[in-house]
């Protein structure tokens, strides 16, 4: 790990941090000084790793080479993950990275601080993610969190522990959707006014941006709050029955400002009602609905957005433990050490798990985001078990073929989340299920108990093939198998300051 200069651009931004913490929390100070280095290195590590992989710098030695032409290097090579952007033109690609190496940074001079109580899957799923303190498995700006100063992280990140949950009252005529207000049982009535929840940080930026709508009586103040705890999605909280609230956060995280559009809000519960209908008890599969939802269509229309999501509490058996995705890289050798140790079973196991339900959908027409975040895996004993799955604003529909397989859904005009091909729509599914969450699995996999990389690729396939007669198309059974397959270029996507960009990848499940 090289030492960071005193006279770097990323040590004077450590500075400012540094002083921000001497005023809102000393006891931090000397911990940020000292795990500075290792946020810069995994920060680095990652960016390293995804500029080789999306062509943007020459290959260099000393990197192990994985599926999906994944590169990953024991250390970054540079104190400031920045100087490896030398040569590229980056814009504001620089300052996002330093923001994820502080913010890395204080969240692991936090780590074990805070930490929520209580023995129900959905607090202790909270838990876990603490762990995988770095974020996104993928994304080098996995800590980012532009639109916050350092009192605004220590107040509002995953290491704060708890939160509070305040309400602004709506009239009428500018609410759309549902009345969450008396769903939350918030004890507010005001005649003529809709009592809709906002993310504490939010609240304060709705009252600068539309000012004139308080004025005007559009939007009123209202006494009262709900204890809430922030979960590694930061907009998603959990609320103490055990439902989440995800509301809209206008911050950068990664590559996505965090507020929520109002198509959002109309397509989960008819998304939800859907996936219902077709996901069948033998998937093994607990969807985590998104049954209510509301919007505020003022300024943007994504300013006040809220959506409802169902929880994991009662509906487990007493033996099984949900683990989030994002923790399960971490969790891995235990569990597979948990049943005997067989590495190459406890995969197949869990690829039998996660991809025949998703590989039907695709079939029906769509393509969930079923990237580690979005997927909370069940176990017992260590087994694979069933598949929680969340987060319904990332999927793909492609209504030709949901039509074709006898389904309709009514989408908000508009909706990005419909796909006119079945590129884009194979392409979602191929680099959140293949890409960002197997292949993660099958790297740790052969670090933890030495299972060899390419036989690991050959249990998949054929998993992937045996399903060919349950509901996966030849079709899409070609394109996914084809000798190479995009992959979503994150850092491309940055540097263009533009939505999805993908490039062509080998593919280890070809031949």
């Amino acid at each position: 790990m090289t030492r960071i200069a005193t006279n770097s651009r990323l040590a004077t931004a450590a500075a400012h941090t540094e002083a921000a913490l001497a005023v809102h929390a000393p006891h931090l100070t000397d911990a940020f000084t000292h795990h500075l280095p290792t946020a810069a290195d995994t920060v680095g590590r990652r960016l390293r790793s995804a500029l080789i992989r999306e062509n943007l710098t020459p290959e260099t030695p000393g990197g192990r080479r994985h599926a999906f032409h994944h590169i990953e290097y024991p250390d970054a090579g540079v104190a400031d993950p920045v100087d490896l952007l030398t040569g590229i033109t980056h814009g504001t690609f620089a300052a996002e990275i330093r923001n994820a190496v502080l913010n890395l940074a204080i969240a692991l001079a936090r780590a074990g601080d805070n930490l929520p109580t209580g023995d129900d899957p959905d607090t202790t799923a909270v838990r876990l993610e603490r762990l995988a303190v770095a974020g996104h498995n993928l994304h080098p700006c996995g800590r980012t969190r532009l639109g916050w100063d350092t009192g605004d992280v220590l107040t509002h990140d995953l290491e704060a522990g708890h939160t509070r949950i305040h309400f602004l009252a709506v009239r009428d005529d500018t609410h759309l959707g549902d009345d969450l207000g008396t769903m939350l049982d918030t004890g507010h009535h005001l005649p003529g006014y809709r009592i809709q929840p906002v993310h504490p940080w939010q609240l304060d930026t709705v009252r600068t941006r539309y000012a004139d709508r308080f004025t005007d009586g559009t939007l009123q103040h209202v006494d009262g709050h709900l204890d809430a705890i922030p979960t590694a999605a930061l907009r998603t909280l959990l609320l103490p029955d055990g439902r989440y609230l995800k509301l809209s956060l206008d911050i950068q995280v990664t590559s996505t400002r965090r507020s929520i559009s109002v198509a959002s809000t109309r397509n989960g519960p008819a998304l939800s009602t859907l996936l219902q209908r077709l996901i069948t008890d033998d998937d093994r599969i607990l969807l985590m609905t998104e049954p209510a939802a509301a919007a505020v269509p003022i300024g943007t229309g994504r300013d006040l957005s809220a959506i409802t999501r169902t929880g994991l509490t009662g509906r487990l058996q007493p033996d099984e433990t949900a683990i989030p995705g994002g923790a399960l890289p971490l969790l891995i050798g235990d569990l597979v050490d948990q049943t005997g140790g067989n590495p190459a079973t406890w995969l197949t196991d869990y690829t039998r798990l996660l991809l025949p339900p998703l590989l039907r959908l695709l079939g029906h027409g769509i393509a969930l985001e079923a990237h580690l975040q979005n997927c909370l895996p069940t176990f017992i004993n260590g087994h694979p078990h069933r598949l929680a799955l969340r987060d319904l604003a990332g999927l793909r529909i492609h209504p030709e073929r949901l039509h074709t397989a006898g389904h309709t859904i009514d989408l908000w005009p508009g909706s990005v989340i419909t796909a006119t091909d079945t590129e884009t729509l194979r392409a979602k599914l191929a680099y959140t299920a293949l890409q960002a969450h197997l292949g993660e699995l099958v790297i740790r996999l052969t670090h933890s108990h030495h299972l060899d990389e390419k036989h690991a690729w050959r249990l998949i396939r054929t998993v992937l093939d045996d399903t060919l007669h349950h509901g996966l198309t030849r079709d899409d059974h070609t394109w996914l198998t084809a000798a190479t397959v995009p992959h979503k270029a994150l850092v491309r996507m940055r540097l263009a300051g533009t939505g999805d960009i993908h490039i062509p990848v080998d593919n280890p499940l070809h031949g």
